[in-house]
């Protein structure tokens, strides 16, 4: 990708994915943990698809503005796993995503990540408002909201429909004068 976006945190690069990263996201992504608890991820997770997601990822932040980093350790540029706002100019907003890897999860990642991809949500995007939703029956995404300063807003009860089942999804929201200093 041609963007030159990079976000620093104490840990942590984020950056927009290059086909290189291919080969570990269905390794990663592909988990059936993780793809339990998110909306657009297979499992299993078909092939070709990691280099088709990362190959739209250009045109979808230049068309649509959305934006998409891969979230890798700063010490060794490791993989671990991706965060992103899909942006609705119009209502300047936008919805927060993420997924981290299982082999790190409960290292505070998630949280490092939401957290920094918020702040370039305010500070460089000039959203108004950034929120995220998380399906109930998986509380440590909620704790990840919480922990990066949002707020929650409501449950709204049998709102998907994943695997088969009908899930209750949990919602946060943030406004710009709300957010928590860096």
């Amino acid at each position: 990708m041609t963007s030159q976006r990079h976000i620093y945190t104490e840990r942590l690069l984020l950056w927009p994915f290059v086909l290189t990263d291919a080969p570990d996201v269905p390794r990663l992504a592909g988990d059936r943990d993780i793809a339990a608890t998110t909306l657009r991820i297979p499992h299993p997770y078909p092939e070709g698809v990691a280099e088709a997601w990362i190959g739209s990822l250009e045109a979808n932040e230049r068309d649509a503005g959305n934006f998409v980093f891969a979230v890798t350790l700063r010490a060794g540029g490791t993989l671990i796993g991706a965060v992103g706002l899909e942006v609705a100019a119009e209502h300047q907003h936008a919805e927060l995503g993420y997924w981290i890897g299982k082999p790190f999860w409960n290292n505070g990642y998630a949280s490092e990540a939401a957290a920094a991809v918020v702040r370039f949500g305010f500070h460089t995007l000039q959203l108004h408002r950034i929120f995220a939703h998380h399906m109930t029956d998986n509380p440590a995404s909620g704790r990840v909201l919480v922990k990066i300063g949002m707020t929650y807003e409501g449950t709204m009860r049998q709102h998907i429909h994943k695997w088969g089942q009908f899930k209750d999804v949990a919602f946060y929201g943030m406004l710009r004068q709300e957010m928590p200093p860096a």
